[in-house]
């Protein structure tokens, strides 16, 4: 299984290149992909293949993989149907279509996603899988981005799918908390499953999210606006994929959870409301890919309504309808496509005596058609008899919605016989209209053949339904209750069989008053779509409400609100709550009282300063005043990095400070501001309240006992610090080095507004390079007369290697002892921040004529690769292993691959110096200037 997606994912990455080669013929290469992968489930059909791999245990996201019965008929459909639609699309799409390898790639692609998430017994990694199909979705639906049409559909697919899978999510953390599992398997078959309030939550939570993915009312409106989409991405997402996927997870979920209160309450009558609605609808429009949406929506309505019921009965007639549903439907999809192609159009009103012009593609299009009316002999027909006869037998409902259901069905199989004939006639027969379009382009056989194929597999499915129970049933035996029925092409003469025809009588009637069913301007029953607008309209003046009230534009008014909320909610929240006892001791050395004083004294004095520069200087002394109670605290990396970045940090403002007056102005000056100093008052306090009250209310053990020997023994390192910040919890810090890499980005790209990357200037790129003069540094001969100094200049190229080798052992020792990549980083930064002061812009070239864009990438990249190689490895991701090696001269070493970890996180810190130098520092003094 897992190579079945590691090879969908490696043909969607080499895809573009594939077209840019092959052209349009590069499709046929790519649905070899899916068709292995065919080969692959009919391998394995009738056995259940199970795949674990680990990759965070601790928090549940694991690859566990597995294929069963279910998960074979939904894959079997997946990737056979996307072979057929990837070789259809090779004759679709003109030689010239552009960005037609980026479709290729996101169809490819999405098959592989969709075959995860019907494989996937991880409920979360089920999740990720979902959205990526949203993803690809919102891609494919676009794919025509020039449209605004197209663009529109894309959004409210996207927004729809995507909203209610996070719903989905939602129920799925509460499941798998109150399961203590996040496996399907286990889920299901749990002997003693727990119930209550919360798990009819999480049901409901997760039924949203299978009702807006497989479009039932009243979230079905985004499927007729996806037919912006070409005809293929219709033919398979919105046939036989997508909009299947929440099918397959009610049929997933009903063998366990069948009972629950939300489960027949949210899903029958929502399933008989979709297929009424959007049959009706299909019996209005005339544009022969919405006439195949709205049924598309009234098929998905019977098909969530079956899989709903959870008797066994139900489950195999279920399932016998999503694979009927699955070969017309994408049969005829690319029959409109076919149509729409040599027509030019796909107006019912335009089209006339297509049946004799293209005799092959009216057959194929007429067995399709049939097998969606429920007609004899097709596997649509035996589908249909089967949903039927499992509703009236269904002894898990009351005999009233027995009824109802019945009823409800036998009506909506009306309306999809009218608008099957519909189809027909409006596409093959011949009118009297006189605008009707002349023009066709006859299909070659390779256009003919995947719709053709489907078709066959639908008659073929009918006359030997007996081969389609064997392959059906064994997920039917996994519903609670004896299966009874057998799908067969006759059950002789029986009540459903009446019923049937009474159906097609009447769906022939529809049609013949067609005429009299148009589309109104004012539907009765409101407008999804336009309730939708509304929606995002409403939304929007609600955030402009909001945004406005809070954000006002006053930088002061923006922090008062926060700082207020800061304040509020948790002191209410401690308020109400239960409280533990407080105990505090002021100090444990009267040095600590004497610093707390010092930092007191200047962050009030920064306050009251009126000079930039001075202002900087006190808070520093904070900071610096912060790093000697780490210090005496027993925390030496702390205080190094505190100091480091601290000093850093004033050097930042120093460089922005230049670009202001030095004092400021008695215009811009505020005299004291008593809410003001309340406010920041109340913040302090709530923070030191807090801070107690959690310290106080532990009750465990504290972690840091068990960290200098879970990273000695785990990690292989003697510096905690260190080892938790590339081996423990590496995640975190990979996430905060990319917060880096983008906040350097964004400062830069302010700053640069023409020309964003590039390295910093070198003295020969200055018109006034001498390379015959002499200097301590190579640069400094080109600054200003009155900005040199001879004893900064001297002290630099002094201080600057001691700085770099003192940086590249804080970096080598870090892991057993104080230092570590970032704190090596920062010491390096600091190196050229001296370079930078001493020389001027063009010493910063001198000292390293490197992209600081580049150096940023690496040390991403490197701490990303490593995070990924320990998975080729079989181990979960960012791994350490410890290497010891004996070398000549050397002697014993030691060797933790987090190393390589940490060099990318001293690289980003070395990048980003250089990239806020470079910034901040050469290109302000240009701007300036």
């Amino acid at each position: 299984m897992l190579s079945v997606l590691l090879v969908h994912a490696l043909a969607a990455l080499v895809a573009p290149l594939c077209v840019r080669v092959l052209g349009r013929n590069a499709f046929y290469l790519l649905a070899l992909v899916p068709l292995g992968g065919l080969g692959w489930v009919i391998a394995h059909w009738g056995t259940t293949v199970q795949t674990r791999l680990q990759w965070a245990p601790q928090i549940s996201m694991n690859i566990d993989l597995r294929f069963d019965s279910l998960a074979a008929v939904m894959s079997a459909l997946v990737l056979g149907i996307g072979a057929l639609i990837l070789a259809y699309c090779g004759r679709y799409f003109e030689r010239d279509e552009a960005k037609l390898g980026l479709f290729a790639a996101e169809l490819t692609g999405f098959a592989g996603a969709m075959f995860g998430l019907v494989v996937s017994d991880n409920t979360l990694l089920l999740y990720v899988f979902w959205e990526i199909t949203t993803v690809l979705s919102f891609l494919l639906v676009g794919h025509y981005a020039e449209q605004s049409v197209s663009r529109r559909a894309a959004i409210q697919a996207l927004l729809v799918t995507t909203a209610g899978g996070l719903s989905m999510l939602v129920g799925i953390v509460i499941l798998g908390l109150r399961y203590q599992t996040f496996l399907l398997s286990e889920m299901l078959a749990a002997s003693s499953p727990p119930t209550g309030t919360a798990i009819s939550v999480a049901i409901a939570l997760v039924l949203v999210g299978a009702l807006s993915k497989s479009a039932i009312v009243p979230l079905h409106f985004w499927l007729p606006g996806a037919m912006a989409a070409p005809t293929p991405v219709s033919a398979y997402l919105h046939a036989a994929a997508m909009v299947k996927a929440g099918i397959y997870l009610v049929a997933r979920l009903a063998p366990a959870f069948a009972q629950s209160p939300p489960w027949h309450a949210l899903l029958l009558p929502l399933g008989v409301v979709s297929m009424l609605l959007a049959g009706w609808r299909a019996i209005q429009v005339h544009d022969l890919k919405l006439v195949l949406a709205f049924g598309t929506v009234s098929q998905l309505g019977l098909m969530i309504t079956m899989v709903a019921v959870g008797t066994p009965d139900a489950a195999l007639a279920g399932l016998a309808l999503v694979l009927a549903h699955a070969f017309f439907k994408a049969c005829l999809f690319m029959v409109v496509g076919i149509i729409d192609h040599g027509a030019g159009t796909r107006d019912l009103r335009r089209l006339s005596g297509l049946g004799r012009r293209a005799p092959v593609l009216c057959a194929i299009a007429v067995a399709a058609t049939i097998s969606m009316a429920g007609l004899p002999p097709m596997l649509g027909f035996v589908g249909k008899e089967s949903a039927l006869s499992a509703l009236w037998a269904a002894e898990l409902l009351s005999q009233p919605a027995r009824v109802a259901l019945v009823a409800g069905v036998a009506l909506g199989s009306a309306f999809t016989v009218a608008y099957s004939v519909r189809f027909v006639w409006g596409a093959f027969g011949v009118t009297a209209n006189p605008e009707a379009t002349t023009t066709w382009h006859a299909p070659g056989p390779l256009l003919l053949f995947p719709p053709a194929v489907l078709a066959v597999a639908g008659l073929v499915g009918g006359l030997f339904p007996q081969v389609v129970d064997r392959l059906l049933n064994t997920y039917a035996h996994t519903l609670p209750g004896v299966l009874d029925a057998h799908l067969a092409l006759w059950h002789g003469f029986t009540p459903v069989l009446a019923l049937t025809v009474v159906v097609i009588l009447a769906g022939f009637a529809l049609f013949l008053i067609r005429g009299r069913i148009g589309e109104p301007r004012k539907p009765r029953l409101g407008n999804a779509d336009r309730g939708y607008d509304a929606a995002l309209r409403a939304m929007d003046r609600l955030s402009l409400r909001i945004t406005g009230t809070t954000q006002s534009g006053s930088l002061p008014a923006s922090q008062a609100i926060i700082l207020g909320t800061l304040i509020v909610l948790p002191s209410v929240m401690l308020a109400l709550g239960t409280r533990t006892g407080v105990r505090l001791r002021l100090w444990d050395s009267p040095l600590q009282a004497v610093l707390c004083a010092i930092m007191i004294a200047m962050a009030l004095a920064a306050t009251v300063l009126r000079n930039r520069l001075a202002s900087v200087l006190v808070v520093g002394v904070t900071g610096y005043g912060c790093g000697v109670i780490f210090a005496l605290h027993g925390a030496p990396d702390l205080a190094l990095t505190q100091f480091l970045v601290e000093t850093l940090t004033l050097v930042v403002f120093v460089l922005v400070l230049r670009a202001f007056p030095a004092e400021i102005s008695a215009v811009q000056s505020t005299a004291f501001k008593l809410r003001r100093a309340l406010l920041a008052i109340a913040t302090g306090l709530t923070v030191a309240v807090l801070a107690a009250f959690a310290t106080a209310a532990r009750r465990g053990e504290p972690i840091w006992q068990a960290i200098p020997g879970a990273a000695y023994e785990i990690g292989g390192g003697k510096n905690a610090v260190n080892v938790l910040l590339v081996d423990i919890r590496a995640w975190d810090t990979l996430g905060e080095i990319s917060v880096l890499v983008v906040a350097a980005t964004g400062v830069a790209s302010l700053v640069f507004r023409s020309r964003r990357f590039g390295s910093a200037p070198r003295a020969i790129d200055s018109p006034d390079y001498d390379p015959d003069q002499v200097s301590w540094l190579p640069a400094a001969r080109l600054l200003d007369r009155r900005d040199r100094s001879m004893v900064l200049q001297i002290t630099t190229r002094l201080l600057f290697p001691t700085i770099m080798v003192l940086s590249v052992y804080f970096f080598f020792s870090g892991h057993n002892a104080p230092g570590g990549g970032f704190a090596g980083g920062l010491l390096a930064g600091l190196a050229l921040t001296l370079r930078y002061l001493a020389g001027g812009p063009y010493e910063l070239g001198e000292a390293l004529p490197v992209d600081a864009g580049h150096v940023l990438g690496a040390g991403l990249t490197l701490a990303a690769g490593t995070a990924t190689a320990s998975l080729l490895l079989g181990a979960p991701p960012l791994s350490s292993a410890i290497i010891e090696l004996t070398l000549p001269l050397l002697g014993d070493i030691k060797l933790v691959t987090a190393l390589f970890f940490d060099l990318g996180v001293y690289l980003v810190v070395v990048g980003l110096v250089l990239d806020v130098l470079r910034s901040l520092g050469a290109r302000l003094d240009k701007e300036v200037s």
